[in-house]
């Protein structure tokens, strides 16, 4: 079975940054596409970003791209997504997933999910 912790959520202020970590139980890193999706109170999970197991294949949501990096250490089991500039609109619970669908970006095609971490940006 597949755990992963996320960490680093908080409470910033607009224009501000964090950093969320994921942490794998088992070597997912090497062999699953991870990706980022956050849920706002009263919406549907929508994804915010994802990369191949390589780490050279990115994919991000229209929203956070130029402002948002995926990466992942596969040495270290983690996934980490640095968030800059910060907004209000980005206030959500922020979930790490796990998939062995290379090119995935829907949460219906990730099998394993993190109990999610709450950012909150106050403006």
């Amino acid at each position: 079975q597949v755990q992963l912790v996320e960490s680093g959520g908080g409470l910033v202020q607009a224009g501000g940054s964090l950093r969320l970590s994921c942490a794998a139980s088992a070597r997912t890193s090497s062999s699953y596409t991870m990706g980022w999706f956050r849920q706002a109170p009263g919406k549907e999970r929508e994804f915010v970003a994802a990369i191949r197991f390589s780490g050279t294949i990115t994919y991000y949501a229209d929203s956070v791209k130029g402002r948002f990096t995926i990466s992942r250490d596969n040495a270290k089991n983690t996934v980490y997504l640095q968030m800059n500039s910060l907004n209000s609109e980005d206030t959500a619970v922020y979930y790490c997933a796990a998939s062995g669908v290379v090119n995935a970006r829907t949460p219906g095609t990730f099998e394993h999910w993190g109990q999610g971490t709450q950012v909150t940006v106050s403006s």
